[in-house]
């Protein structure tokens, strides 16, 4: 049998008699799937594996321990042979040739009369794969092609109306392979999608052209579209339908307003789901070589915006300080924990544009990152980092790095060349 042979359908068995001859793993599987389709199962064989065992005895099919009779596929609508025995299972599917019985034959798939394909099942789509009768070929496509709807490289995008919903989606720091796969997954299933300016921005050029894109992106003080109108805008669209993903830089829930947003979509009756996203917080320091608590160095770590929040986070080396949203106020912030007891040799980093082309690390003291930022013209969207866990970066001047801060060889000198990059 060819390929071009086959006529693909689906067979809907719900509540209707089938028929699996063989009490082996083969018949095991197959009968849990007739079962998952809602079929009535009979098994027959004079032996059957744990797993068919089980299922008899919690009356999900019926066993009958026995060879096979021809009377067997009397009144059924489906069979299935995995008997292991050839000759038992081309009597199984001449048995029910006669009656017009469609039946797969597991021993020979040339002669039989169905096929079963490898299935897969994404949210509502279910995937079921033929490969000129090789399983193990059809399994392969079917789990790529699984895997490219699980995370959005192949569309799930419903095409006919439904209930609209909203998905608050971190796009992490801005680089478009750190979105979550779930977060990459309903972005491709969008029919709206609010977009932020510090997302993953390219992910928007791969969206259907009928995808509507809607901007709502803010600067350090300037804010064209108000949060309220936001709220409104989710609401709005969901209500008329739409999937509605609004995606965010970094976290939805992480200084990114998310919980206003969902709690207003809550409020207004439509479903909202929360996508965590990698935060900026933690992953730009990361792209820099900056890890926010490191063994010897720091065991905390806090993130404040930088506007009034430092005089409530532990003013030492030990305790990461980790600044969002504060190059415009960097002298106050730098004074402000200068004068909480923050010692002036502290180390402090700046990354900008965090996994992009364009990233910059600059890197100083508390006493000089003022004017270092100044004189270099360091901008936003930029993370600031005020802690001894900066020595670690490879971006630190040597003599920073005065020891060795590996859990495996700690306080043993090094020697480590520092980047061109480094300001």
């Amino acid at each position: 049998m060819a390929i071009q042979d086959i006529y693909a359908t689906a067979l809907r068995l719900l509540g209707r008699p089938v028929l699996v001859v063989g009490g082996g793993p083969v018949a095991a599987r197959r009968a849990k799937g007739l079962l998952d389709a809602g079929a009535r199962v009979t098994v027959v064989a004079p032996l059957a594996s744990d797993a068919l065992r089980e299922l008899a005895a919690s009356g999900l099919l019926t066993w009958k321990p026995r060879t096979y009779l021809s009377s067997d596929v009397d009144g059924v609508w489906f069979v299935q042979t995995a008997t292991g025995v050839a000759a038992v299972d081309a009597q199984v599917a001449a048995d029910a040739e006669a009656q017009r019985i469609w039946c797969v034959n597991a021993s020979d798939h040339e002669s039989s009369a169905a096929w079963t394909p490898a299935v897969a099942v994404v949210d509502d789509v279910k995937i079921a794969i033929n490969a000129g009768g090789d399983p193990r070929r059809a399994m392969a496509l079917r789990d790529a092609v699984a895997t490219a709807l699980e995370t959005g490289d192949l569309p799930l995008r419903r095409r006919r109306a439904s209930t609209g919903s909203v998905a608050l989606v971190g796009g992490g720091p801005g680089d478009s392979g750190l979105i979550t796969v779930r977060g990459r997954r309903l972005l491709g299933q969008a029919d709206v999608v609010v977009a932020d300016r510090l997302g993953p921005r390219d992910l928007l050029q791969e969206l259907a052209p009928d995808v509507r894109v809607i901007e709502v992106g803010k600067t350090p003080g300037h804010h064209p579209v108000p949060q309220l109108e936001i709220n409104r805008i989710l609401v709005e669209e969901a209500l008329a339908g739409h999937r509605v993903v609004r995606l965010k830089g970094g976290d939805p829930y992480v200084l990114g307003r998310g919980g206003e947003e969902a709690e207003f979509c809550r409020q207004n009756g439509v479903e909202v789901e929360v996508v965590p996203g990698v935060t900026s917080a933690i992953s730009v320091p990361a792209a820099a070589g900056i890890p926010v608590t490191h063994r010897g160095l720091a065991k905390g770590f806090s993130v404040v915006t930088g506007h009034e929040e430092l005089s409530e986070v532990p003013a030492r080396p030990d305790h990461t300080v980790i600044l969002l949203m504060g190059v415009a106020k960097l002298r106050e912030s730098a004074a402000a924990l200068a004068a909480s007891g923050m010692p002036l040799d502290t180390p402090v980093g700046i990354v900008e544009n965090g996994y992009m082309p364009e990233q910059r690390v600059t890197i100083g003291t508390l006493a000089t990152i003022a004017e270092q930022a100044e004189a270099t013209g360091v901008a936003n969207p930029a993370v600031i980092v005020i802690g001894d866990v900066v020595r670690v970066s490879p971006f630190a001047p040597e003599h920073f790095k005065t020891a060795d801060y590996s859990t495996l060889t700690p306080n043993k000198p090094r020697v480590v060349t520092p980047s061109p990059s480094a300001h």
